[in-house]
Order: structure tokens, then sequence, then C-alpha cells
């Protein structure tokens, strides 16, 4: 069990299990497959305003109640969708953001039209390569940034819903647009070795 000795980033709750893994696993990492970019996206989405953490733990719940993130059929949900999600305890019942998550899918399959791929269209604002920020400590790690607003703009140009600039900056953060790792963090030079 060498791993425990790892240094982490500063904002990582180490005694969840749960957010260890994702901290070591997935955070961070460059991501180009838009089925795991929609389903990032979404969380991201319903995380606004409430803990990240509350939104990995129902992180299955959301899978079971939107098609496992399989973008085509969340756009077809219904009104009637909604109404039996508003009943459903794995997920965070809000109605707005249950109605944005079929609303985002929409324009999600737009973007694909018209760019190819999610992934084209999104990595476009770091100009097709991570950004590694320098994060020493907690109060170094910004909220937003010039490029997640110009994201998000662009995404509520385009009808995006839930998505402002700061759960825009976290969810490039959460999908390796930004190594935001800390300095003395083990995944920051491993993701820079990895992906460079």
């Amino acid at each position: 069990m060498q791993k425990e000795h790892h240094c982490r980033c500063p904002w990582l709750d180490t005694s969840k299990e749960d957010y260890v893994a994702y901290h070591d696993q997935e955070w961070g990492v460059p991501l180009y497959d838009d089925h795991r970019l929609f389903e990032f996206i979404t969380l991201e989405s319903a995380q606004a305003g409430l803990s990240w953490y509350t939104i990995l733990k129902k992180r299955d719940g959301y899978r079971s109640a939107f098609k496992n993130f399989v973008v085509e059929e969340v756009a077809q949900m219904t009104e009637d969708d909604v109404e039996r999600l508003m009943q459903f305890e794995g997920i965070i019942r809000n109605r707005a953001k249950i109605a944005a998550t079929i609303n985002n899918a929409q324009r999600f399959i737009e973007i694909q039209k018209e760019f190819g791929s999610f992934s084209n269209y999104q990595w476009q604002f770091v100009d097709g390569k991570p950004l590694v920020n320098n994060l020493d400590k907690l109060e170094d790690y910004p909220a937003i940034t010039e490029a997640s607003t110009a994201f998000a703009k662009d995404l509520k140009k385009r009808g995006f819903k839930f998505l402002g600039p700061t759960t825009v900056y976290a969810h490039m953060q959460a999908c390796g647009m930004v190594n935001d790792h800390s300095n003395d963090c083990f995944r920051k030079t491993e993701i820079i070795s990895e992906y460079e």
C-alpha cells in the first residue's frame, strides 16, 4: 500500500475513499470521448450550488436516471420523464436541473453535428492541449478563467443551461482541459508525462 504516502491536492478530503479514487484516476485526465464528456458536463451542471462530493456519491443514480448518459436517448426524454425523475431519490431532485439536462443533451448533439464531436468543440477553448497551472495551495486555485468565461458564454449562446463560468471551469478541471493538480500532487507529473 505505497499509495498512501503520495502527496495529493489540498482540496481533497483523503478520508473519503471514493473521493480519493476519483482524484487519483479521473480528475484532470484529458478526456476526448464524447460519451464521457456528456456525463461530466451533466454532473457539473447538476452540481451548481452544491458540493462536488454530493454529486459524486449520486453518480450511479445519475447513470440510471439519464440512460447511462447516452446523449441521443437523453435528448428524447419528455416532460413525463421529468415528473418521474422528480420522485427519484438517486439524483438531485431539482426540476430546472433535470429539464436542463434534457435540453443540454439536445444542444450537445447540435454541437456534435457542427464540429464532428463535442470534444473538437470543447478543446478549441484551450487550443487543443491542456493548460498546466502553477498551484501550491488552495488559495492559488482560480474559480473562473478567461477560457472558462469564453466557453460558458458560447455554451449559453447555444442554449445550454446551468453552465456558467465557474461550473464550466470545474468541468475543464475534471476533464483535463486544465491540469489543476497542485505542484506537489503526484498526479500532476503523471498526467503531464502521459499526455504530452
